[in-house]
């Protein structure tokens, strides 16, 4: 059985990857995450949590070689769930990784658009950093087996009521009943929840012969604008008004956003690259890590109903 060190455990898409590891933690030899002391005295309950379920906290700067390579003595296998800010921090720990023979397996921080779906993704802007990385194994990187976890967007983040500054990049607002679809409304994007990119990552870890050296595409579904808004009217029993940025307008927002460096330049481009159809492939890979039921459009729109009602009886809308 597998030995996981998990970095960035307590981020966004950290946090679903070690609960989903210690739901499966019969599966492992040892689970332990690689954290701060920040974080551990910022998030003192999460911590301690993870520790009752029997995961070891190593706690030290992920810029220390010594901090990192005592952590690496127990393991075998390494899970980065580094954000985007912190995608570099990775070149160093694959180069320790690369020093320590007792790790065998190390799953980059990818979970996401695929970075080289086509030629063109090589130039778009938020994939440089994880370029650099896979550049860096490529050419550094020979003894350890790397697998990149492809998941497409996150289903919660994408369908969801969006900021005015960028509702133009496509929204859902469940208690104003309207949406803004992108492109025609017809075009298929495939989405994966954050549950099941836990569930993922942990499929992927079990089947480790199966997707050694090589990007693995999973996703829970794949729907249109028009199927998401179709099941959201269904869900809160209401037809909702729509309106709709078209592939050009997504462009010259995107285009804007950029030449201004606004901070939500990064969201424009994923979701040109979504609506250009750049998270669909000729058959998604669940098979081959024997995780073919992902979570439904309808039990997604279900939870995103309750959650933004959830906010707005908070006061938080």
């Amino acid at each position: 059985m597998a030995s996981v060190l998990v970095f960035g455990a307590t981020g966004i898409a950290g946090i679903y990857i070690i609960n989903a590891l210690v739901a499966a933690k019969s599966s492992f030899a040892r689970l332990g995450i690689f954290t701060s002391q920040t974080t551990v005295d910022n998030k003192a309950e999460l911590i301690q949590r993870l520790k009752g379920e029997g995961v070891h906290v190593h706690v030290g700067d992920v810029g220390s070689d010594e901090d990192v390579l005592a952590a690496y003595k127990e393991y075998d296998t390494v899970v980065n769930a580094a954000g985007r800010n912190a995608i570099l921090s990775q070149i160093g720990l694959l180069r320790l990784a690369e020093q320590s023979p007792q790790i065998k397996r190390f799953l980059p921080s990818e979970y996401g658009t695929d970075i080289e779906y086509s030629p063109a993704s090589a130039n778009e802007k938020p994939h440089q950093l994880k370029l650099m990385v896979r550049a860096y194994i490529k050419e550094h990187v020979k003894r350890v087996q790397c697998t990149y976890v492809v998941t497409g967007p996150y289903a919660e983040m994408a369908l969801t009521r969006m900021p005015p500054a960028v509702e133009a990049a496509g929204s859902f607002d469940v208690h104003g009943k309207n949406a803004v679809l992108l492109g025609s409304g017809n075009e298929s994007v495939s989405y994966t929840t954050m549950s099941d990119l836990g569930r993922f990552v942990v499929a992927t870890l079990l089947h480790p012969e199966a997707v050694s050296d090589r990007a693995i595409k999973v996703n829970s579904f794949t729907a249109t604008a028009h199927e998401v808004l179709a099941e959201f009217e269904k869900r809160t029993g209401a037809k909702w008004s729509v309106s709709y940025t078209s592939l050009e307008e997504l462009k010259k927002f995107e285009k804007e956003a950029w030449e201004s460096e606004k901070p939500f330049a990064t969201v424009y481009t994923l979701r040109r690259i979504w609506t250009e159809g750049g998270t669909l492939y000729k058959e998604r890979e669940n098979a081959l890590v024997d995780c073919e039921d992902g979570e439904t459009l309808a039990t997604l729109v279900e939870r995103v109903v309750q959650a933004q009602t959830d906010e707005r009886a908070g006061g938080h809308l």
